[in-house]
Order: C-alpha cells, then structure tokens, then sequence
C-alpha cells in the first residue's frame, strides 16, 4: 500500500486494487476497443449494422430515437467539456465555478434525463412489439443493461452534486486530471483514487461499456453517416400522363420524342433521358 499526495496536506493510500483499476485496465479497455473494431471491420463487415426495426414499428422509434441520439450527442458534448477542458482555462476566461457548476448540472440534468427517457422508450418498444422483440439477441439484451446503467450511474453522480451544494465532490480536481493523464501515459492513480464511490462505479460500467462496443450494434457509431449531409440533391421524375384540353403541356422526354418522330407507340412506365442505346434503339 503507498500512501501519495493528491493536495497538500492531505494523503491517499493507494492500494493494487487501485492501480489495476486506474492504472491497467483503462489502457486494456483502449486495446479491446481499437482491436475489436478492427477485427469486427475485417471479419464482419456485413454484421456491422443496427439491424434497424423500423419496419416492424415506427411510432415510438420517432420519438425515442432522436431523444435518446440528441441526449446522447450532449451528454458526450458535456462529458469532454468537463473532463478534456481543465479548470484553470476556465477560470483564466472568467468563468466562475459556480457559473460552471450551475451550467453543468443543467444541462447535464437535462441531457441525461433525456437520454434515460430515450433509452427507455427504447427498451420498452423492443419489450412489447412482438416482431422488434423476436429479433433482439442475448447480445443486445447485455448492451441495453450496461448502456442503461452507464447513464443511471451518470446521472447519479450528477443528482449527487445536486444535493450535496457546497460541499459536493469537485470532479475537475479528481477524475478530470487523471483523464487526461492517461493520454500521456502516467496515470494519476492518488487522484481518481479519492474520488467518491459514485464516482468510481461510473467509470468503471463506461469502460465496461466500450468493451463490449466492438462487439455490439453500437459499433455502427463509428460509421455514422454522415455524408448524407453533404450528398447531392436526388432528382426524382414522375411519369409521362396523357394531358386533357386547357391542361399545362409536361415537357416531352427523350423517349416520348423519338416514338412521336418514328410513329411507334411509347411504352408505358419510366422514359430514360440520354441513354444512347434506348435513342439508337427508338431510331
């Protein structure tokens, strides 16, 4: 046991126990991540999917999906500003702590009571639509526990703070910087280890999430796409109508022309425009 300093005056025993948890097993955690993906990416490439439900049901989806994606978008959004962002820079901006405590239990609380209601929504749907429910596996039944446990556990903590004012636990002093010290690989174990229980098993069920990560329909977070934001417009045509009298005239397609040059009738259904073989071919 080795008793560090995290502050002065004040001691942390550090005990093996501590050193696996926050000084192994986060870069473990890394390794299964990273190499799963890889793995999942070379192996299963066609299971790399959300097995989407939609056509089984859409009701709830509508509503449960984005709540649960947006919730999640900020609890993530949240989660780097606390951790990633040190409290020095924020204060040398002129950022109080309380302002920022006020802000972070705000929309942190909102964030996460959003993701929570959506998730749930989302298990309740799988539960009780008797199609969605016939194709959930063992394997997504074990990711909805961690992942719902993951934001109980968060929003835990949060509530905590809530409660406790003042004299709430400052995680900025504690797991912020033995976050970041992880990145450059010395850990700050005394920190993370005098961090309040709550605090602990929240980290703990996040790595937990992101190993199982690969191996789950979460995967498709990593491909996300997001090109279709940035994709052409699809130009869609509707099909060729006979026009009664006083009717606007539709301007004639490539097909319709030469039917109408050569005297054959034009087919029904879709005309193609520029197609060298269909013009040859009406010729």
């Amino acid at each position: 046991m080795l008793n560090l300093e995290t502050a002065p005056g004040a001691a942390v025993e550090i005990t093996a126990w501590d050193i696996v948890l926050w000084g192994v097993l986060p870069y473990v955690m890394v390794v299964v991540l990273v190499g799963g993906s890889i793995w999942r990416y070379k192996y299963d490439q066609f299971g790399w999917t959300t097995r989407s439900s939609q056509l089984y049901e859409s009701r709830l989806l509508r509503i449960a999906s984005p709540l649960f994606h947006f919730g999640l978008l900020a609890v993530i959004a949240g989660h780097f500003f606390g951790l990633v962002i040190p409290m020095a820079w924020t204060q040398a901006v002129g950022m109080s702590q309380e302002f920022y405590h006020f802000n972070a239990l705000l929309v942190g609380g909102i964030a996460g009571v959003g993701t929570l209601g959506g998730i749930l929504l989302l298990i309740y749907r799988r539960r009780t639509t008797g199609p969605v429910f016939m194709a959930t596996t063992k394997n997504d039944k074990s990711m909805y526990v961690v992942l719902t446990a993951a934001i109980l556990f968060g929003l835990w903590t949060t509530l905590a703070s809530v409660f406790e004012g003042e004299h709430g636990h400052n995680y900025r002093e504690t797991v912020a910087p033995w976050f970041r010290s992880l990145f450059i690989f010395q850990p700050d174990i005394a920190a993370m280890a005098s961090a309040p229980f709550s605090f602990h098993l929240h980290t703990l069920v996040g790595m937990a999430l992101f190993v199982i990560w690969p191996f789950t329909r979460l995967v498709h977070a990593f491909t996300a796409p997001l090109h279709y934001l940035f994709r052409p417009y699809i130009v869609y045509r509707s099909r060729d109508r006979d026009r009664g009298p006083g009717q606007p005239k539709r301007k004639e397609t490539a097909g319709a022309s030469a039917a109408r040059t050569t005297g054959t009738p034009a087919r029904r259904g879709w005309s193609a425009v520029g197609t060298r073989d269909r013009d040859t071919r009406n010729r």
